[in-house]
């Protein structure tokens, strides 16, 4: 049965058309995805500890796999509830399942360390932002190979589903992070297919918050994976104690019903049934979202995926907000963590440093050379520093937390020779 919500608008892809199989468009999109290398080392990246140091941790990967799983599930609520959707009107569940899968795809090692390290070293030829490095992997970069770029041909709906941030580089003030690259702004006209009505929209939150329905919903999978399964993994870690709950609330002006979240939290923790507790409140998540018709925009006209808002009951989001503040001030802002987190960036300082000192200015056909012949020919084809900066990036930010503490000590330890490549 053919789905009313989408229309050709929707299906078009960036190159152009597409060998017609017995895929939907948007189950290609997602088998792209699903096949590459770049989605594989999601596994060896760091979610909230570093990747490899125990085997119960979260890495990217999980993390993606449980939004992927959140988001499908919050596709199949709004089509049972309401009167919006219909059996042929409905948000498809494959597409909301291949953004999701997607959504973390540019993020470096060293987890949000990275980030910030990369945007600062970046800071003069463009920045850094995982958001806008998806973009660019599967835009430009993702089947990259014998020294040209190639992008996976992505449909628009797939690709303006993994922009959550529309704002570009050289319109903030303060572009510490949520924007696209400067050079990335062509891809913004394909989203909106070539309309300058974004361009109405101010730079900023005001436009980072214009989103299509199904990057709203990858948005709350978001949430509502990281808010519970981080508590989980900081509890089973042992960063998060009864102890250390009981402090951080006590610390705050709780109202009856966090306390009440908190106290829960605390009697699972006795009982030893986290997991399960705290699992049982993603069908909570799930089921706290609705969908409400949204105010005609330049975009509605042209796609139903701007015609709809994802509404997310205020319980619900408090309490999300609850486990992230928990997390983030007991767990991210710990000692422990903030050593990883700094030795991450130093790691990251000291490979940039030096894989960009022969590529700086004019090029030095004499500088030493560190990397694969692949990107050295793509190097050596880029005619402006700012291209070769933004082809070391692409290299840093593809790393593994492993492979990039590999290449460091290649780089810098006197005992770390060739049989540890």
């Amino acid at each position: 049965m053919k789905n009313r919500f989408y229309r050709a608008f929707d299906l078009e892809t960036l190159d152009g058309g597409r060998e017609v199989d017995y895929r939907t468009p948007f189950q290609i999109d997602r088998d792209r995805i699903l096949y590459t290398s770049a989605f594989r080392r999601l596994q060896n990246k760091t979610q909230v500890f570093l990747a490899g140091e125990y085997d119960f941790y979260r890495t990217r990967l999980t993390h993606s796999l449980e939004v992927a799983q959140i988001g499908r599930s919050i596709c199949h609520s709004l089509e049972n509830r309401g009167d919006l959707l219909a059996e042929d009107f409905f948000i498809d569940a494959d597409l909301v399942e291949s953004i999701c899968l997607t959504h973390d795809l540019g993020h470096p090692p060293f987890g949000h360390a990275g980030e910030r390290a990369l945007n600062r070293l970046m800071r003069d030829f463009g920045g850094f932002e995982g958001n806008a490095q998806t973009l660019r992997m599967i835009s430009q970069t993702i089947y990259s190979g014998r020294g040209r770029e190639r992008g996976m041909n992505p449909s628009r709906a797939f690709m303006d589903g993994i922009l959550k941030y529309k704002s570009l580089h050289r319109e903030l003030d303060q572009p510490e992070n949520h924007f696209i690259y400067d050079e990335q702004e062509p891809y913004l006209a394909f989203v909106f297919g070539q309309s300058q009505g974004h361009l109405q929209i101010e730079a900023g939150q005001a436009r980072n918050g214009f989103r299509s329905i199904e990057c709203q919903i990858m948005d709350w999978a978001d949430d509502t994976a990281y808010s519970l399964n981080d508590i989980v993994d900081g509890i089973r870690a042992g960063f998060l104690t009864g102890e250390k709950i009981q402090a951080w609330a006590a610390s705050r002006t709780l109202n009856e019903t966090e306390q009440g979240h908190i106290d829960y939290l605390l009697q699972a923790m006795r009982e030893d049934a986290v997991e399960g507790r705290l699992g049982r409140k993603i069908g909570r998540f799930i089921q706290g979202c609705r969908l409400e018709t949204r105010p005609d925009n330049f975009m509605s006209a042209q796609t139903n995926r701007y015609a709809f808002r994802l509404v997310i009951e205020q319980a619900v989001r408090e309490e999300a907000d609850l486990y992230s503040n928990l997390a983030r001030e007991v767990v991210f802002w710990s000692p422990q963590l903030r050593h990883l987190e700094y030795k991450g960036d130093y790691i990251l300082k000291r490979m940039f440093e030096v894989l960009s000192e022969g590529h700086r200015g004019p090029r030095n056909p004499e500088s030493i050379n560190f990397l694969s012949p692949d990107l050295t020919r793509q190097l050596q084809l880029c005619p402006d520093e700012r291209g070769r900066m933004r082809l070391l990036c692409d290299f840093l930010a593809g790393m593994t937390d492993n492979y990039a503490v590999r290449f460091y000590k290649r780089l810098f330890s006197p005992d770390f020779g060739l049989t540890n490549f």
